[in-house]
């Protein structure tokens, strides 16, 4: 494999630095989703942690690193996810975290980063317009700017999850992997084609959000001016070009899912797995519900990357996905 921005090495040491409530978590075969996918399935859990996503494996390190410098300030923009969890890592260490949303953003997911000790700063657009803040208050106050997927610690921290699958047995065929700013992707994808070769890497993203897939295959960035998706979580329009190259290397493919397919997702893992998650986690299984043909006699891991969500949206979108999993 040609050589990502990551290292193996640094990934094995980032597992030593988070802490273990956010390790080794849940991954296990899930029968009752088969009958309905036509494969075999199974979900890495990744919401069972105080912070609901996989996000604090990559601020673990961040807070980790900052804190062995002495440094005490650091800034991030963030959908939700990131600030919660740079919130909860930085509470720990005694950093002073400040953290910049959409006013859009979920609201339950602003209102755990506030009762995770964080300032909390909203601005009036979307999730780039928090990124362009967020660099400015970096600028101004001389601290550390967090930025998710570019910096190497938030995609080494995610990637300890491709650790944990390749050293799980039976082994899979196919990993589906939420695609957002690539953190999660080139992290596990490295780890995957670095361990794994044989299993194909599929990254999956809204067709509403669909400025990295586009990415990907035009092999050079491609920009959205806007984007319409429920999955909150990966509505980036600006991919980052050291990250494309990373996925480029990694991912075998990257396609893009309709909105009801993820809806439908959803309702999924509520009626066969008893889990609640936010679109982005339902990525992977609306991938396979659009391609059944694909995925059949397969076994693929979907890694259910977020559970933090609007209760009532929650209710509105299962209840409106289409009958697949009802």
């Amino acid at each position: 494999m040609q050589q990502t921005r990551l290292d193996t090495a640094r990934i094995r040491a980032a597992r030593r630095m988070i802490d273990p409530v956010f390790l080794d978590t849940p991954l296990y075969r899930c029968e009752a989703l088969e009958p309905g996918l036509g494969c075999a399935v199974s979900i890495k859990l990744e919401t069972a942690n105080p912070v609901r996503s996989f996000k604090a494996r990559g601020t673990e390190v961040v807070a980790s690193l900052l804190a062995g410098k002495g440094s005490r300030a650091v800034v991030c923009a963030s959908a939700g996810n990131l600030g919660q969890a740079l919130a909860w890592s930085g509470r720990g260490r005694g950093l002073d975290v400040t953290v910049v949303a959409s006013r859009f953003a979920t609201a339950a997911k602003l209102e755990r980063i506030r009762a995770l000790g964080a300032t909390l700063e909203l601005v009036d657009g979307d999730h780039e317009l928090a990124r362009e803040r967020a660099a400015t208050i970096a600028r101004n106050e001389g601290i550390r700017l967090v930025e998710d997927s570019l910096d190497l610690e938030t995609c080494e921290g995610a990637a300890t999850i491709g650790l944990e699958l390749v050293e799980a047995r039976p082994s899979f065929d196919a990993v589906l992997i939420a695609l957002g700013g690539g953190a999660l992707a080139t992290g596990v994808g490295h780890v995957v084609k670095a361990l794994a070769p044989a299993a194909e890497v599929i990254c999956v993203q809204p067709l509403g959000a669909p400025a990295m897939t586009r990415s990907w295959h035009s092999r050079r960035v491609v920009t959205t001016d806007s984007t319409d998706t429920i999955a909150d979580g990966v509505a980036g329009r600006y991919p980052i070009p050291a990250v494309l190259d990373d996925l480029l290397l990694v991912a075998d493919d990257a396609v893009l899912v309709q909105e009801a397919s993820i809806m439908a997702g959803m309702r999924m893992l509520f009626d066969y797995a008893g889990l609640v998650v936010e679109p982005s986690a339902a990525l992977g299984i609306a991938a396979v519900l659009e391609d059944r043909a694909r995925f059949a006699g397969r076994h693929v891991v979907t890694i259910v990357c977020g559970s933090n969500v609007d209760v009532d949206a929650y209710h509105r979108w299962i209840g409106t996905a289409p009958g697949n999993g009802s």
